[in-house]
Formats: C-alpha cells, structure tokens, sequence
C-alpha cells in the first residue's frame, strides 16, 4: 500500500506522482484537493473532508491514490472512541426517493406522530417500530412486490399460534411463487416485452448479451413444467446440480410452478456429497450439465453427479446443443427431455400448482458442525423475505439490473433470483468465471446496476488489475456477504463505481435473509453493518446470558427474536428446537433464537461479526465444522495422531484463513510441513470441498484440553493471535 500521509493537507504532488498519476495531473490534482479543504474544518470533522474530496477521485485513478487520499484523511481517526470510519453518506433528497425512504415518508408521521422527521432521522426509531410491529410492515411492503395471492392470508401474522416460534405468518394463504416471478405486473411497469434475464457466455465476450423477455421466460418455465409432468409426480423433490445458468432459472421455476420441490447442490461438491444430498432430500431426479466451463477449461460434472446418485439424471450441454458425453441408459440429454412435450397440445402454457405459504419449495443445505448437513426447507415465506429485504436495503426497483455471482446450491443464488424478479429489475448472469476481465465486461455491458460479490472475489479482481479499463459508472449499489470484509477491497470497488455505497450483508441460509445489513439511509463504514435488517430484533448477551443493553457498545454472542418473516420453524434431518432455541436465554419474555455468531456493536452502533460462537468456521463464504475438516486430516498422513482445523484473521482483515494444527506420533520424526500442508490440502479437496485452501500448518506437541478431553480450539485460536503479525497469515 502507499505511503500514508499525517493529513489530507499533507499531500503534495510528489507523493501523487508515487502513486501513480503523471506530474500534470498531480498538480491539478493537488490544487483541486487544497481547494475542497480551503477551510480547515474543527478538529474531528474527517467525514467532512473525505465528503468533500470524494467528487475528485475518479475510478479510472490508480488504487495507490484512492488509499493515499483515504488514509490520509481517516489517518487520525480512533474507530475505539469513535467507530468505524464512513466513506458514504446519504443526502436527504436521495433517501426520499428509496424505496425504504418513500415508505417512510408515506407512512412514518401515521407510525411515529411529531417524533418523525425525515428518512435520515428516524431512520433508528422507524426499524424499532418495524421490530415491534412486524405485521404493519410487511402489510405495506407486499404491496410494492409482485406476489399475488390465490386466496390472501387471513392475517400476517397470527401470535396466537404457539406451534411455531414466533407465530404463523400469512395463515390461510394460496399462492405459488415461481407464478409471481413469470408473468407481467403493471404496477412495476414489468410487460411482457420487459427483460427478466440477460446473460452472456465466457468466451462470447465481445458480442452482444443476450436477453430473456418475461414472455419468453414464462413460455420456457411453462414448457420445462410440462415436461417434468410426463415423468414425475407432483411433490417429488428434484434436484439442481449446476451452474447458476439461465437455463437452471427455468429450471427452478418449473419445479417450484408444478408444485415440486427444488433440490438446492452447490456444483463444487464431490460424489460423497451430492451422493449425502441426494439421499437426505430423497430426491427423485438431478438435473445437471456434462461439463463446467471455467476460464477456458473445461471440468467435468455429469460424471461426479452419476457417481454419487442412481437416480434419473437430465443432462444440459455446457456448450452447443449436443451432450458431450455417452449417458447411462435412464439418463437423459436436455432435447430428449424437452420433446416429452411433444404430444401436448399448448406445451408453452401451464396451469399453476397452487400451495399453502407454509409449504416447501426448495430445499437447502448448511453444514452442520459434526454429521450430515442441515436440510433447510424454504417455503413459499422465504422468498417474500428475499424480495422484501432487497426491496428495503439494497433499494431494488424496476429496471434495475441485478448481478450476483453465485450457484442456486447456495443461499445467494434463490436470494438473487427472487431478490431480482420480485421487484420487476432484471436478473444478470454469465455463463463462466467471475474471476477475469470477461466478467467485469459483461457487467459493463449488461448495464448491471447492482452487483454483488464475496469478499475474496473482490480480492482477486483488485489484485489481478482484470477489470482496469471497464466502465462500471451504471453500478449505483454494490453488497457483499459470505465472509468478513477486507477494508482495502472494500474502499477498491467502491472507488471503482465513483464511491457507490458497498453494503454489508450477514444472514443464512436457515434465515432467507441477512439479520444484520447496510441499506442506504445511514452513513456506510467498510466492513461495517450499518444496522439490523427491517423487522429484525437482536440482542447481543455475555457469556451469563444477560442481555447487553440497547445501542451500547459491546461484544458478545447474538440471539433473534423469533418474529422473524422468512426463517424455517423446521428442518428436515434434525431437531430444529433443539439446534436453534434449546439453552437459549430469554429476552422480555421471549426465548431467542440462535444464530452462533459472535458481534461487536461499534461506538455509533455499527456492527461487527467477531466470528462464530461454536467452532464452525467460514471458509470462502461457507460455513463448515472443524471436525469434519479434522477427520479426513487425521488420515492424511500415518504419522497424524490428531489435528486441529481454526480460522484466524489477517492482521488486515478479510475472509477467515485456514490453519492447520498437528500432533505427531513419532515426534522424533522430524516432518517435512510442506509435504504435509499439501497432504493436508489434497485430503480437504477431495473429500469434503476442493474450494477449501489451507493456508498455514504447524506441529505442535499438544493441544490444550478440558477437564472432560474437550479440545480447546479457541486457546489455540488466541495463541495463534501474536504470530499473525509475524507469519504470512
């Protein structure tokens, strides 16, 4: 990183020129800077500087001299006394005209009486309100989204409803919920000419993007759903193993609109665990492509997904219009597929299986800490949430153009289709690597207006210079989630989309949501979480399970309230009380509701995700145990007595990193950690997730243990803290 400076005021052409700009422009720039800080303001008016300086750093400078600027004008700020740093701030007028804003504005004076301001005012007492009276929100919001109802719920939420924590929301309601994300919806000037999907393949770079129109999107959906009619039962699970393609969005829909349930498998995994999915969903059918095509090569997918399921699979070619590969006799290829269709009189025109708003539509998995993963069925209620919240916080509307790199095995990928179709914007998506230059032009081209990411993609981008020349100028909100945020890669893509506001989002899978997330009526700090997503009460308690009082600084374990729209009241292989309520503290009466996540609330009442409560580990945005990594380890090498899996931080912060701990049972052997980094490393990838990456190993004579044998990872964790700094970590 450039030198930092003690002051904005400090800056001189030398240290400009250092960074990347020629002597002319230095000068120019120099000036211009001195010029926008002509008036020194009061000591501890940073923000005011930076707000001040921002309109003259342009993307297309240097990243050395986005860091000197920034730096140098936060270089004397305490985030202890004072909180995370803001680089973004919301004017008045703008935030009138969000979504959250005109909802506000329309309905905060009926809500709140005199004590209402403006948007950026009652921004805090607004979402305490949302907290307190759930109902009155999501009445207002579903007008704003394109969910129609067969028959309307009788309520929003029903309180008296014991068997479910927190109540039963929209009881008596009919809809189907794939219909609502096909069809034209005036109220959003969403037609049938309007564009719902657009898409580019890698290596097709310089041609133009293809579109999807909503007419054509329905007329595909309804076809696929005839033909899953022809050869499976209405409420069979069908599962998705594939990459996030246009073609699995017509896919998914077709399942969920012919009442079937979706089948949610991330296309990293191995045999082993497609093969634990198929049989915990009991799946009856898979659909997946012969090959992936990433950067260039091509890695193959078909045979992995036969390797783990016998049952029916109907294969899409990767590229072209032929399957690349001989299928097993029951298999199918994408046209023998399609022409079960061809006796049907109207094979583009379906009738809707409509469902209760309880039942399941998609099945999902989180890793569990030790064992299988959770089975994490969504109903109909989840996706209301997806849109919802994006509708809120990240100000989704009509005509945006919404880009999320991510697979429909993760949470992100249903929380980006729906988040894009629900609120009439168009869903953009690239057929191939999100990690090169092909990508970043796509963006570019497709004219995306909201792009989302994972922090250690963001890491690349910024490191390989890929996207140097591209016009991301469209971009006016970009989010991240998955993994902790590195600050330096925040401030790059944000200084790539001339300071368009970066939103933090932490939720899960389990949530549909994110309990903690930016939108854009408060100021936004990188690496920060301005609040907690609308309706959403949290508590923060200590290790005695007393609750931290409201808005105070502090850190500790969180618990929800469970009036929360969106979450599962089930899972389908474990005892969701027991891994969600049971030993929870209650809070005014409530019993709350786990999560596992350990937050600071921030001077300023930011928040901060520490890390996690128990000992799963966040590893590239997904969420994994130590003992499962352990046990294949321990088999890695014959001379591993035990090993022990933690994550730990950089000193610059950023995604969690793998660390490795080894005991031996010949300690007089002296090992080779290389060799057993890359034994370590082959184990991981071949048997639970080759995305997985270890970055650090260390023998150790033993680990430190509980009175019971328990293994003490967090010992090690703050042992390993001191030699972050010294190592390569």
């Amino acid at each position: 990183m450039t030198r930092v400076k003690g002051s904005v005021w400090e800056i001189v052409p030398e240290d400009v020129v250092a960074a990347g700009l020629p002597p002319a422009e230095a000068e120019a720039l120099v000036a211009s800077l001195r010029r926008a800080v002509a008036v020194k303001p009061r000591e501890g008016a940073e923000a005011a500087l930076w707000r001040a300086v921002v309109p003259l750093l342009r993307p297309e400078y240097p990243h050395a001299l986005h860091q000197l600027v920034f730096y140098s004008v936060y270089a004397n700020w305490d985030a202890a006394s004072r909180g995370p740093s803001p680089y973004w701030f919301p004017s008045l007028q703008d935030c009138k005209n969000t979504n959250l804003g005109r909802l506000m504005e329309s309905h905060g004076p009926k809500f709140l009486g005199s004590s209402y301001k403006d948007p950026i005012t009652s921004f805090n007492v607004f979402q305490k309100f949302a907290v307190q009276h759930p109902e009155i929100y999501w009445s207002i919001v579903m007008k704003e989204l394109s969910v129609k109802f067969q028959h309307p719920p009788k309520c929003i939420l029903d309180r008296s409803d014991k068997s479910k924590e927190g109540g039963s929301w929209f009881p008596g309601a009919v809809l189907n919920i794939a219909e609502c994300c096909i069809y034209p919806v005036p109220f959003q000037n969403k037609t049938d000419n309007s564009v719902a999907i657009i898409w580019r393949d890698e290596g097709f770079d310089d041609l133009p993007v293809n579109y999807v129109s909503v007419k054509e999107l329905r007329e595909q959906v309804m076809m696929v759903a005839n033909a899953l009619d022809t050869l499976f039962e209405k409420g069979d699970a069908i599962a998705i193993d594939m990459p996030m393609t246009y073609k699995a969005v017509v896919i998914y829909l077709a399942i969920i609109l012919s009442g079937r349930v979706v089948v949610s498998i991330a296309d990293s995994f191995v045999a082993r665990e497609i093969a634990t999915r198929m049989k915990v969903s009991k799946a009856k059918a898979i659909f997946t492509q012969d090959f992936i095509i990433r950067g260039g090569k091509k890695f193959p997918l078909y045979s992995r997904v036969v390797e783990g399921t016998a049952c029916k699979t109907i294969v899409i070619p990767a590229a072209g219009t032929n399957v690349g590969l001989k299928l097993r006799t029951n298999d199918l290829s994408w046209n023998d597929f399609i022409s079960c269709t061809s006796s049907i009189a109207r094979p583009k025109s379906y009738s809707a299986v409509y469902m209760d708003a309880e039942s399941v539509t998609n099945i999902l998995f989180s890793s569990g800490t030790t064992g299988d993963p959770k089975a994490i069925p969504w109903t109909q209620l989840s996706p209301v949430r997806c849109g919802g919240d994006s509708w809120a916080h990240t100000d989704a509307r009509p005509g945006d153009v919404l880009c999320w790199p991510t697979n429909l095995g993760w949470v992100m990928g249903p929380i980006t289709l729906y988040s894009s179709l629900l609120t009439g914007g168009t869903l953009a998506l690239y057929h191939g690597s999100p990690l090169g230059h092909g990508f970043g032009k796509f963006v570019q081209d497709a004219g995306v207006t909201f792009l989302g990411s994972v922090p250690s993609l963001v890491k690349t981008w910024k490191n390989s210079n890929c996207m140097e020349g591209l016009d991301w100028s469209k971009i006016r909100v970009c989010a991240t989630t998955g993994e902790a945020s590195d600050i330096d890669d925040d401030l790059w893509i944000s200084s790539r989309t001339s300071y368009s506001p970066m939103l933090e989002c932490c939720g899960g899978t389990e949530l549909a949501s994110s309990y903690i997330q930016g939108n854009l009526l408060q100021p936004q700090a990188f690496g920060a979480f301005s609040s907690t997503s609308m309706t959403t009460g949290l508590v923060i308690f200590d290790e005695q399970g007393n609750p931290y009082p409201d808005d105070q600084p502090c850190v500790g374990e969180m618990g929800l309230v469970p009036t929360y729209l969106g979450a599962t009241n089930r899972l389908l292989n474990a005892d969701h009380y027991k891994i969600y309520f049971d030993g929870m503290p209650t809070y005014r009466g409530v019993q709350l509701r786990r999560h596992g996540d350990v937050l600071q609330r921030t001077v300023g009442g930011y928040y901060i995700v520490q890390g996690r409560a128990d000992d799963t580990m966040n590893l590239g945005g997904i969420k994994t145990s130590s003992v499962e990594i352990e046990r294949v380890c321990n088999r890695a090498d014959d001379n591993v007595l035990e090993t022990a899996a933690i994550t730990v931080k950089s000193r610059t912060g950023g995604p969690e990193q793998l660390v490795i701990l080894a005991v031996l049972k010949d300690k007089s052997v002296k090992q080779d950690i290389d060799v057993l980094k890359r034994k370590f490393q082959k184990a991981i990838q071949t048997n639970l997730n080759p995305l997985f990456k270890v970055s650090f190993v260390k023998v150790v004579p033993e680990f430190p243990r509980t009175a019971s044998n328990k293994l003490l990872r967090r010992v090690l964790r703050d042992q390993l803290k001191q030699q972050t700094a010294q190592s390569k970590l």
